[in-house]
């Protein structure tokens, strides 16, 4: 009996010391222009695996550059497509500049991009997919960076960074290069004929963490295929960063049709909404984001500025929601 209880107390004892780290969650952080609330500007989003490894997903206008000090440590830097408002044209200099409806976007990232700048500055890997790679390869390389840092993932495969594994996935939208972002002779004359450089089809991604979580980000998409046999049936995505913007991007409506009937996760975070979305952290009445509120069948998480939430492996909200 004696040996009997000493096995029992040696399993609860190894029950106690493993369980924490199963039980870990992701955390995330949305990066957004004023604390506290979900901005018409508002897409960066910071994820850390239980492990420590810290992702940043299209640092866009809200990230104040590298200095940014909600930053920290960066190992990985998403982005999902060209667009200035995701990789970052212009940013602001400081949380809480101007208005929620209309940031103060004041500082000029161009040609480099503030994504660049914020991956140079971490010594961070840029993971994109499509011909973005080389762009950003390039970039690095003109700043004195490695442009090694700069790698691709392809629809259909994986790349595991930091514990975390990493897939693109379709999304259905432009990927223009601005001319400002070119720069020299060529940003001059494709700015003269009203051209864009070519970087591929814009991407998505999914993420699976060490904790089990897997999670979809949606980036700038309408209503895809995918969203039902590869997000869904392929990955079992849990999690859902889902835009919501309309005109650009899915509407709420819509949104709320990819997240009900095509994915089914367990939750979803609102994103790339367009509006001042909150006032003093809570939803407005009539906007675009209450509409998605209330069209979606599972909880919907609002990515308030500074607010870390924390997720486990089945896509439930632990703490900070």
């Amino acid at each position: 009996m004696t040996n009997i209880i000493k096995h029992l107390i040696k399993v609860l004892m190894l029950f106690f010391i493993i369980t924490p780290v199963f039980a870990s969650g992701v955390k995330i952080t949305p990066l957004g222009s004023h604390d506290g609330e979900f901005c018409s500007r508002d897409r960066a989003l910071l994820f850390e695996d239980p492990n420590g490894t810290r992702i940043l997903y299209d640092a866009g206008l809200t990230v104040a550059g590298a200095s940014d000090t909600r930053l920290g440590n960066i190992d990985i830097v998403l982005v999902s497509h060209m667009h200035g408002d995701h990789v970052g044209s212009w940013h602001i200099k400081a949380v809480n500049q101007g208005t929620c409806g209309k940031i103060k976007a004041t500082q000029n990232a161009l040609p480099n991009t503030n994504s660049v700048n914020i991956a140079l500055a971490k010594k961070a890997k840029i993971i994109t997919g499509s011909e973005m790679p080389k762009f950003f390869a390039s970039k690095l390389k003109a700043l004195g960076g490695n442009p090694k840092l700069s790698q691709l993932v392809r629809f259909g495969g994986s790349k595991q960074v930091g514990g975390v594994s990493i897939t693109t996935v379709p999304a259905v939208h432009s990927n223009g290069i601005d001319s400002g972002m070119v720069g020299g002779q060529l940003g001059t004359l494709l700015r003269a004929s009203g051209l864009t450089a070519y970087a591929g089809p814009p991407t998505g991604y999914v993420l699976t963490f060490t904790n089990g979580l897997v999670l979809y980000l949606s980036g700038d998409t309408g209503i895809t295929a995918e969203q039902d046999v590869v997000v869904r049936q392929h990955y079992s995505a849990k999690l859902v960063v889902m835009n919501i913007g309309d005109t650009y991007t899915t509407g709420p409506k819509e949104a709320a049709y990819v997240i009900n009937e095509l994915i089914k996760p367990t939750a979803v975070i609102a994103s790339h909404a367009n509006e001042a979305a909150t006032k003093a952290g809570k939803v407005i009445k009539g906007t675009k984001t209450e509409l998605f509120i209330q069209a979606t069948k599972v909880p919907v998480h609002l990515p308030l500025s500074g607010r870390t939430m924390e997720f486990n492996a089945h896509g439930r909200c632990l703490v900070g929601c």
